[in-house]
């Protein structure tokens, strides 16, 4: 709606997990290099906690496209709120069993099959779990735990990258077996001032704006930080609704009066 106008090619604040807009701050950096380490080194789980909209699902996304296909065998769930056994014909599907049988010691048997088939083949089994706090379940985890038993005396056949609110390292932790098995560990917070800058250029570049620093004024971009407190996903809505706002007003320059007539039109609602 507002492309045109601003000079860009498409929308550059979408909160959706697309791999070319991911912004690799110093921490992005870290948690991805920790969890192609798990995953390169077969160190059987990692786990990724960050609070929300800070770049988890982006993070997971982003190493999922990195993957040789030729290589490796994922899978991603991206809503883990099942029960035990459907959760494992889901994880199966998603690994080649087109028809996943109903019987739970069925389905195990198919998965320990797939999970051979591939490591014979030469590929590594990997199981992504994003919004993995969402899990009700302790059977779910337990069921979890029981799938790196598929492994040789060198190394683990299956890798799990978890990935969740802060409260999911909780719930692991009361899980001390499977707690045990996680290999690798990261964390994701809030973006400081510098890197929340860095992220709004990077992001409008992408989108296709060649000078990224002419449309949002020091000022307004002090305000987005301190109204966001540096969460990626907030700030992508509110710099949404900012770019909205300026093309309606017809303005070429975005400044801190837009942005706080934009979060009071927010107040009541999460930005």
């Amino acid at each position: 709606m507002y492309e045109a106008f601003w000079g860009l090619k498409e929308k550059p604040f979408e909160n959706t997990p697309d791999p070319r807009f991911f912004y690799a701050s110093t921490q992005h950096q870290e948690a991805m290099a920790r969890m192609l380490y798990c995953i390169r080194e077969r160190k059987g789980a990692g786990l990724l906690t960050g609070v929300f909209g800070c770049g988890k699902t982006v993070v997971g996304q982003f190493i999922l496209q990195e993957l040789n296909k030729e290589h490796y065998r994922p899978a991603y769930i991206s809503n883990p709120r099942m029960a035990s056994i459907d959760f494992l014909r889901v994880i199966a599907h998603q690994w080649g069993l087109v028809h996943p049988p109903r019987r739970k010691a069925d389905v195990l048997i198919g998965l320990e099959e797939l999970v051979q088939n591939n490591t014979k083949e030469g590929r590594d089994v990997i199981l992504f779990i994003d919004e993995a706090h969402m899990i009700e379940s302790p059977d779910v985890f337990e069921e979890l735990r029981l799938l790196l038993n598929f492994q040789r005396q060198d190394r683990f056949l299956v890798t799990l990258l978890l990935m969740g609110q802060p409260e999911l390292a909780k719930a692991i932790n009361e899980n001390q077996a499977f707690e045990q098995r996680i290999g690798i560990k990261s964390h994701l917070g809030p973006l400081n001032f510098e890197e929340m800058q860095a992220y709004v250029r990077h992001r409008l570049q992408v989108a296709g704006l060649p000078k990224p620093d002419a449309i949002f004024s020091p000022e307004a971009l002090k305000t987005i930080y301190e109204s966001t407190g540096g969460i990626p996903r907030r700030v992508n809505r509110l710099c949404d609704v900012c770019l909205l706002a300026g093309f309606g007003a017809e303005t070429r320059k975005i400044d801190v009066n837009l942005v706080n007539d934009e979060v009071k039109g927010l107040i009541g609602v999460s930005v």
